[in-house]
Formats: structure tokens, sequence, C-alpha cells
């Protein structure tokens, strides 16, 4: 994230940038000088949480409400000194970006095994150096912190861009983050989340003019320094020469050639005596070594630029020039950041779908619909022990019924992004699981959703008739192919509807979920309704269980989905009922996870609270009565009573379970292209999936 080097180079050379503001003071001098606008700080979300996730515990899944308590408190100390905060979400992964995501989640991937070694080695959590963040936790902030009032956007692009365009054009205070781009941006301060006292609204200001004082250049160089540098646009490989070659000549830097700071030095003092010599005369390809990355660079300089911005070294851009595929493209239209172009045939869908995301109040939908292309990030998943499916997998039917629902599969509109050669529509996944390069992205085709009469986007979402909220829940329900459980519901208490649908579509897809797992989860989220959240940070475990961990993450990701239908279908479910604060704990599940493996009894996983126990009946009931509809028998993992007896005890699974296979769908990761389901019907060795073709 950011700019290759710049941000050790501020540390070790250039330290005098970073100075210490008090915001509740910058916030009294706006108030002076402006009057009639409230003081305000546009703050890029992405790069806060995991300085805003201060619980100790994470590997189990988080700690929700401690998690909701600390961004309340961070909220309140803003709206006590009188400033206004803007919040801002990453809403898609640019194309050009694509590469560097796929590096990220590659590095994930490696961090997400050495916690599950750790784990299986130590049973205990590892310290903070390894912390991951929790699943979901991007989404579920974004929906906490609109709970709370706060105003929080989605972007059309990577979130930066538009995080620095909101600060110019409003005269902001600030902008709130930890990513050095915001040093090349010529927009209001940057301000640092992680040097943030939040008691005294302290915190540090790196100013752009002074590092421009100490490298000897103009604040418009530093886009042109930040690509051959490297950022998330230019990779940080294709200058490694040029520096090199920089860094050798320059006479401070190359007294100690090992230092980072000294290539900062080496090409800002070349920008500095070389190219701006030639500044307005020449064109950058021909005084750099762009070769067939011309274009790329060009598109990385200009990425940097702001609505009514312009570079001098744009100047003499060529209006085509040819990319790396050999395509010829237009410079005027593809320097500026890509928004994507409409791909459904209902404009009026497509725009209610553009406001929600940019209100941020719905979760995957406008990218679907506009570009066809959607991403997840890593998991808490155990790659070399694969008892338990990736979450790709077991909500992946889900995904496809919603395709079909969004892009009209079948009915012959004009979404032709990709194809299976027939025609059929297909979307394309960037979904992290074991055995996945991400070398391209999986080709998903749609399922249809069975329901007589499927209802258009304009009737799910704009029609107030009566009758309408009722058919947003049936389509909802359709798309976890649980139509006929709709009167098996109305027996399960209102807050708790949402869960059981959850559990019932995760129990009826992975056959190595036992009778345990049921009573645990049922038992957490009841049992979670009664505690303080002073009780839950004091909560200890006695050990971490790997299972566990991957369990936890895989609800998780069921809520995210849940989140993903209900903006799909119109909202039929109150939001607030399936948010984790609610409903999950991630210590209290993996307390409640040993205790029920070791054979608690009902009324003791409920701690004796018998109010509770008539709710956990219907719960469990719903679920192993839609469960046996589909000739799936919830099993327990071994007898009532028997103690634990280690890892190998998770093999004795029930009828629907084999000790030898593992629950992978046909559809798995052998193929690049998915088009059907078939419920509980899959098997694979054990080990890892097959490499995608």
């Amino acid at each position: 994230m950011g700019v290759r080097g710049l941000q050790g180079f501020v540390g070790s050379f250039c330290p005098h940038i970073c100075t210490v503001v008090n915001l509740r003071e910058m916030a009294e001098c706006h108030r002076k000088q402006h009057s009639s606008s409230p003081p305000t700080i546009v703050v890029d979300a992405m790069c806060c949480l995991r300085y805003w996730y201060t619980p100790e515990s994470w590997v189990c899944g988080g700690q929700w409400r401690e998690y909701m308590g600390a961004l309340r408190t961070f909220v309140q100390a803003f709206e006590e000194a009188g400033i206004r905060l803007v919040f801002f979400f990453d809403g898609m992964v640019e194309r050009d970006k694509r590469g560097e995501w796929v590096k990220r989640r590659h590095k994930n991937s490696r961090d997400v095994a050495r916690i599950f070694h750790h784990l299986k080695s130590h049973g205990e959590q590892p310290g903070r150096h390894m912390f991951f963040i929790p699943t979901g936790l991007a989404v579920f902030t974004r929906l906490a912190l609109k709970a709370l009032g706060q105003e929080t956007h989605c972007s059309l692009q990577e979130a930066d861009y538009e995080v620095a365009e909101r600060g110019l054009w409003e005269g902001c205070l600030g902008i709130l983050g930890e990513d050095t781009d915001y040093l090349i941006y010529n927009t209001c301060p940057y301000l640092s989340i992680r040097e943030l006292c939040l008691d005294t609204l302290d915190t540090v200001q790196l100013s752009r003019e002074k590092l421009c004082e100490s490298l000897q250049l103009a604040v418009a160089d530093l886009p042109l320094l930040a690509c051959l540098l490297g950022n998330d646009i230019v990779p940080e490989s294709l200058f490694e020469s040029f520096r090199y070659r920089c860094l050798s000549t320059h006479s401070a830097a190359s007294k100690d050639l090992r230092r980072r700071g000294g290539t900062v030095l080496a090409v800002a003092d070349h920008i500095a005596q070389v190219l701006r010599v030639h500044q307005g005369e020449k064109a950058l390809e021909e005084l750099l070594p762009l070769g067939p990355h011309t274009a790329l660079f060009y598109k990385g300089v200009a990425s940097y630029l702001l609505p009514g911005q312009i570079s001098p070294w744009l100047s003499h851009a060529p209006k085509t020039v040819v990319a790396p595929d050999k395509q010829t493209t237009s410079m005027l239209t593809d320097l500026q950041p890509q928004r994507g172009a409409p791909l459904v045939s209902d404009p009026e869908a497509l725009q209610v779908a553009r406001a929600h995301h940019v209100q941020g109040e719905c979760y995957l939908v406008y990218n679907i619909m506009c570009s066809g292309e959607i991403e997840c990030s890593n998991t808490l998943e155990d790659e070399l022990d694969q008892a338990l499916p990736s979450q790709a997998f077991v909500y992946r039917p889900v995904r496809q019924r919603v395709y079909a629902l969004l892009l009209g599969a079948g009915e012959g509109g004009s979404w032709d992004l990709a194809t299976d050669g027939r025609g059929a529509k297909e979307v394309k996944e960037w979904f992290v699981y074991a055995g996945n390069p991400l070398k391209d992205p999986d080709l998903v085709r749609p399922l249809p959703v069975s329901i007589p009469g499927v209802p258009s986007l304009k009737t799910l979402w704009l029609t107030q008739e009566p009758g309408v909220r009722a058919l947003r829940y049936e389509v909802l329900l359709a798309c976890f192919n649980l139509s006929s459980m709709q009167e098996d519901l109305r027996a399960v208490e209102g807050p708790f509807r949402a869960l059981c649908c959850l559990l019932v579509y995760l129990f009826l897809q992975v056959d190595t979920l036992c009778l345990e797992d049921l009573h645990a989860l049922i038992a957490q989220a009841l049992c979670l309704q009664g505690k303080s959240m002073a009780h839950l940070v004091d909560l200890q475990l006695e050990r971490i269980d790997p299972r566990a961990v991957q369990l936890a993450s895989l609800l998780l990701r069921g809520l995210t989905t849940l989140v993903f239908v209900n903006s799909a279908c119109g909202f039929p479910l109150n939001v607030n009922d399936f948010m984790p604060w609610n409903i999950f704990d991630g210590k209290l599940f993996h307390q409640k996870y040993l205790q029920s493996e070791r054979g608690y009894a009902v009324e003791a996983l409920l701690e004796q609270n018998r109010a509770w126990l008539a709710c956990f009946q219907s719960l469990k009931a719903a679920v192993v009565k839609a469960c046996l509809k589909e000739s799936r028998r919830i099993g327990s993992r071994q007898p009532w009573g028997m103690p634990h007896t280690g890892p190998r005890a998770r093999q004795q699974t029930s009828s629907g379970c084999s000790p030898q296979g593992q629950p992978w769908r046909e559809q798995g990761p052998g193929s690049r292209q998915y088009a059907h389901e078939q419920r509980r019907k899959y098997s694979r060795p054990l080990g890892r999936p097959s490499d995608p073709q």
C-alpha cells in the first residue's frame, strides 16, 4: 500500500516533515475562519481497521461487542470536539491494481498458514505481531459506523482517490489514514491514524510541502517520484535497474548503498537535476526507460491527479500509446481512473444499485451489475486440513442465484462481459482458497432462482405495495434454496430467523458439521444476549482449537453473504438481526465449542438459563427438520459423555459424513467454469484440491 520505501525514508531521513498537531485546536481555528462549514476529517477506513480493532482476542472470530464499543468511543471523541467525520471504504479493485491485490492475497495466505501452524503447535493465539483482522471486518465496520449515525461511503474505484478528492474540494482539516499515497496527492493535510491519541486528539501531520523542500522537488513532481519508486499501479520491479543507476551516481546516497532512503534521494535528485531540464520539451518515454510500459506509467502518474489538476509531466503524453498487450488505447480517455461501464440493460435499477453502493448500504451488488466482477480476500482457513470446505465454495450456490436475480439470466439481456462460448452469462470471481493461484478469475454462471415468476429488480427495490416485503423475503429464502422452510421459520423468534436460515444452509452444504457444532453455534448466540462487554472481555479460554477457528470464519462469511443477499432482495431482513455484535462472539463461541465437544448437556451450554431453553429447542428443531427433508441427518461426532480424544476424534463422523472424504462440491477449484449445484453430493480425497485449469 502506498509508495514503496517512502514511509521508511520519512522516518529515517525526514522526521522534520512530521509535526504533532492537536485536532481540537485545528477544529477551533477552522470554525473561526469558516463559520459556515463544520470542521471535517475524511477517514480512509481501510487504513484504520487494524488500529480500530483493539480487542486482545482476534483469532477466534472477533470480539464484536468490544469492537463496536471501540468504534463508538472513537466516534464520540470527535463528536465532543465538534469534528465531523466522513468515512470511505474500498468499493472495488481497479483493473490496473489487480496484480498488487493478488500479491497481497498470496502474502496473506502465507500469514494464515503460519497462524494455523502456531495454533496446532501451541494451542493458543499468536502474538500481536501475527495479527490478522477478523473475517468480514471491513463489511461489518461500514455497517457499524452507519448504525452509529456516521456518513459512510463505498468508493466507485479504490478509495484513496475519492478520499483525496473529497478532502480537496470540501476544504477538510485533513485525511486520517496510514498510506503514503496521501503525501503524493495534492490535497488537504495527511494525518496519521497510527499516531492518534484518542484521549487528547493529538496526532502527527505529514507535510508534503516540507517533503518537497527536502527533496528539492515541486509538489507536481511527486506523482512522477511515486511511479519511479513503485506503487500499486506501477510495480516496484519495473524500474529496479533505473533506480540502481540513479543510486550509483548520486554522491550523497552512494556513500551507503544499503540505506533504503538513499534510493528515494537518488531518484528525487535525478528528477530535479536531469529530467526537469527537459520538462516540457520531451515526452517521458524519451527521458525514461519506459519500454512497453509507457501506457502503464502514464496511467500511474495520472492516477494522482484530482479533478481540475494537471501535470507538467503529461504535457507531451501521446494521444495513443501501445499498451503491453499491443492493443491501442486512447490516452485521453484511459489516463484517468477507471469507473466501469454499465453492463445491465435497466438504467433505473443500475442507478438505484449505484446509490446504495455509494452510501455504503449494499455489498457487491453494484459491482456485479456494473462490471460482472467481484473479489473476496483471505479467510482464516487451514489449507492443510480441509475437513471444512472453503467458504468460497460453501456460499457459491447462493451467489450464483443472486447473479441470476441481478443479471436476469436467461432473459436475453445485454450483459455479455464474459460468456462460456454459448452466450451464457458469467461472473468473474476472485476468491482466495487453497490451490487457487489467482492468475485468472473463476468464471461462474448464474443458477436459477426456484420460485414461480421471479420479480424484477424494480419490484424488489422500488415497489411499496402491500405484500412486496413478503415477496422479498421469499426471494431471499430462494437464494439460499430454502423456500420449503418458510413456514417452519415462523416458530423461530424474530431476531434469530436470519441465523436460523444460515445454520440450515450451512448444515445442508457441509456434511462434516455435527450436532456438537450446532449446539455450540446456537448456545453462543443465545448466551450472548445476557453478556456484558466486560464479561466477554474477561472470558478466558483454556486452549484454541484450529477447527473452531475455521468454523467461526465460515459462519462470519455466511453473515457477509446474508448482507449481500439481503441488499440484492430489497432488504427484507432487519440488518441488525444478523450483525455479529448481536449474534456472535469469538471467545464465547470457542468456549461453547470446547464444552460441546466434551459432551456438555444443553442446560450446561446455556449456563442453566432456562429462559433460553425454549428458544434453543425451536432453533435446533428448525435446523434438524429442514435437514431431514433433504435426507441430511445431523449426527454426533462422538457419543455423549465420552471425553475428547484428540484431533483424530473429528473423523468419527455421522451418516452423510465420510471419514475418508471431504465435502468439496463437484464444481470445485479444478474447473474454471461453474454452472450447476448438487446439494451435499460432492466429495474428494483429503488434501489439496487440484490446480485450476
